[in-house]
């Protein structure tokens, strides 16, 4: 088998056997899409579903969002032969894992299914929510996948806030 892993901000299609596509969620979401007639799917990794109204997202933190790496995905998908109306999605993360940031998995992951409903992709599979990572393989080809929790002993750490000085900046 050949292993592909994403972060945050990525995606990838493969239309070839033996593939597995494979990512950790804490609060982002995974959506895996395939088409089992094209023998054609994929996923993505994104960290918010979509910006607010009034904020202008720079080009370099698009990718960042749902509602842009959801575009991605299925374009690259139809590209390679698959049809939005065979489609069929596995929705992957949005836990609230740190207590004083609010429901930000929660938010991402119904934006997750807002998104594939309005596009009319039926949902195979369903895994949101609760406090835990998840490790989430993907077999693209087959349209088949696995999700496990990941304990906090061996969940990958969250980027460390940098720690105060104790200097005091005047201005």
């Amino acid at each position: 088998m050949e292993r592909i892993s994403i972060v945050q901000g990525e995606h990838v299609v493969v239309a070839k056997p033996n593939v597995v596509i494979s990512t950790v969620l804490g609060s982002c979401v995974a959506v895996c899409l395939q088409d089992n007639v094209a023998k054609v799917g994929g996923m993505n990794h994104f960290l918010l579903g979509e910006p607010s109204p009034d904020h202008r997202v720079h080009d370099r933190n698009l990718l960042s969002y749902g509602i842009h790496a959801m575009e991605l995905l299925i374009n690259e998908m139809m590209k390679l032969g698959a049809a939005r109306n065979r489609m069929r999605a596995h929705l992957y993360g949005g836990a609230n894992m740190i207590v004083g940031l609010g429901s930000i998995g929660t938010s991402n992951s119904e934006f997750a299914r807002r998104f594939v409903e309005t596009e009319g992709i039926a949902i195979a599979h369903v895994d949101v929510g609760g406090t835990h990572a998840r490790r989430v393989e993907f077999q693209p080809y087959e349209g088949r996948s696995r999700c496990n929790r990941v304990s906090q002993d061996t969940a990958p750490p969250l980027r460390r806030q940098p720690q105060p000085t104790g200097e005091v900046e005047l201005f």
